[in-house]
């Protein structure tokens, strides 16, 4: 019987992924939980097989959980589930160690046979996304650019930033001016649009 544990925030979706998936004969939910971090703990516990990540959570991303739910069961498959089929986040889940990637999209028996070749040590991604990442080319942001842009989201004064991130504001100005010019943006706020609308952030 292979085991999963599902994080997805969105309860009528769990609940729905929960039933459709126990209507296969090898396959158990153990747990779901809706918040991305919640899912290492409840990870560490059951110790499953696989565990279905969503993206967008409360607390914490799914691409941002995925190291935490590797650390906390080394063995365990790590797929990610979204609508979100952005290039930028294949990428960034295939860099964190997952092993799958789909979207909400697909049937559900895809799904199914998705999760079995997994267990059996396959990587399985969406094929069209697969060909975006490829002709998307690698996140020209550094780490952290990523996260000096991230953090300017709402128009936060620089010193803002700064003290947040334990900068100096020219620091940052630089590294905003970075990014910028790498996303052949006008401003932060077209670069914070364009780095998210990739996936990069």
């Amino acid at each position: 019987m292979i085991t999963i544990v599902i994080a997805e925030d969105q309860t009528m979706m769990r609940q729905a992924l929960t039933s459709l998936l126990e209507l296969e004969r090898d396959l158990t939910v153990v747990a779901d939980v809706g918040r991305g971090d919640e899912v290492a703990e409840v990870v560490r516990e059951h110790r499953p097989d696989v565990v279905l990540l969503d993206i967008e959570m409360p607390g914490l991303s799914g691409l941002d959980a995925i190291p935490a739910v590797r650390e906390a069961h080394p063995g365990v498959a790590v797929m990610v589930v979204t609508t979100f089929g952005r290039a930028g986040y294949l990428r960034r889940a295939m860099d964190a160690g997952a092993r799958g990637f789909l979207v909400k999209d697909d049937p559900v028996e895809k799904l199914a046979a998705a999760i079995r070749r997994v267990v059996a040590g396959e990587t399985v991604v969406d094929q069209l996304l697969a060909a975006q990442a490829l002709s998307a080319g690698e996140n020209p942001l550094s780490d952290r650019e990523a996260e000096v842009l991230g953090a300017s989201d709402g128009g936060i004064p620089i010193t803002e930033i700064a003290g947040a991130l334990h900068l100096s504001p020219a620091t940052v100005r630089n590294y905003l001016s970075s990014a910028i010019g790498k996303l052949g943006a006008r401003n932060r706020g077209e670069a914070l649009r364009e780095a998210r609308r990739s996936g990069w952030l």
